[in-house]
C-alpha cells in the first residue's frame, strides 16, 4: 500500500524551501513553487496570499525554531541560568542564520524586489528585525526578576548577541578554509561575553574552557 501524499501546504513549503536554497529568493516564483509541489499555482493561493507569505513561513517552519524559543522564555524568566539560555539562543539563532542567509541574499541584488519584500513583511507583521525585539523582551523581562543588571542595555545587548550570529553566516567564507566556527562552541562564547557586560552578581559566566 503506497503511503498517502503530504498535504498540499507541507509540500508546497517543501518545495519553495528547496527553491529558495537552489536558485534564490528573487527568481523563485509562485508558478515554480506550484510546479514542484505538485500542485496548481491557484492552489497554492488557497494556502497563501503571496509569496512573501511563502517567504515568513519557510523561514519560521523549515528553519531552526528561534522565534518559539524567545517567546517561551520570555514567557517564563528565571528558567535555567541565564548562561544556559543565552547559549541555547546564541546556537539556535546562529543555525537560523546560516540556513536562511543563503535564501534572502539574493533580495539585495534587486532594490526594487527588496522594497517589496520589505513592504510585504510590514504589512505581516515581521521581518528580520524581530528576533531582536523578541529577545530585548526576554532580557527585560530578566531585568524585572534581578537577573539583568538594571542598568543593562537590553535593546543592545540583544542586537549584539543576534548580530554576531547573523555575521557567522557569511563572515568565514573568505577565510583560508572557509570554515564557520563550531555552532556549540561559538554559542557558548557568546553568551558568556555577552553576560559579561549585562549579568548581576550570582549569575556571572564561567570561566572560558
Amino acid at each position: 500500500m503506497e503511503p498517502k501524499p503530504a498535504p498540499a501546504r507541507v509540500r508546497i513549503l517543501d518545495a519553495a524551501h528547496e527553491l529558495m536554497l537552489t536558485v534564490g529568493l528573487a527568481r523563485t516564483t509562485t508558478k515554480e513553487i506550484a510546479r514542484a509541489a505538485g500542485c496548481s499555482e491557484a492552489a497554492l493561493y488557497k494556502h497563501f496570499e503571496s509569496k512573501e507569505e511563502v517567504f515568513i513561513r519557510v523561514l519560521t517552519e523549515r528553519l531552526p525554531r528561534l522565534a518559539p524559543l524567545l517567546h517561551a522564555l520570555a514567557a517564563e524568566p528565571g528558567r535555567h541560568t541565564l548562561e544556559h539560555n543565552l547559549t541555547e539562543i546564541a546556537r539556535q539563532a546562529a543555525l537560523f542564520y546560516e540556513q536562511s542567509f543563503p535564501i534572502a541574499a539574493s533580495l539585495y541584488a534587486e532594490t526594487q524586489l527588496k522594497r517589496r519584500h520589505d513592504d510585504a513583511m510590514r504589512e505581516l507583521e515581521s521581518g528580520p528585525h524581530k528576533p531582536i525585539e523578541w529577545l530585548d523582551a526576554y532580557l527585560r523581562a530578566e531585568q524585572s526578576t534581578g537577573r539583568v543588571a538594571p542598568d543593562a542595555d537590553t535593546f543592545a545587548a540583544a542586537s549584539l548577541l543576534l548580530g554576531a550570529c547573523a555575521q557567522r553566516a557569511f563572515a568565514y567564507d573568505a577565510t583560508q578554509d572557509g570554515v564557520r566556527p563550531p555552532v556549540d562552541d561559538f554559542a557558548a562564547r557568546l553568551a558568556r561575553t555577552l553576560l559579561g557586560g549585562i549579568s548581576v552578581a550570582g549569575e556571572s559566566p564561567g570561566p572560558t574552557p
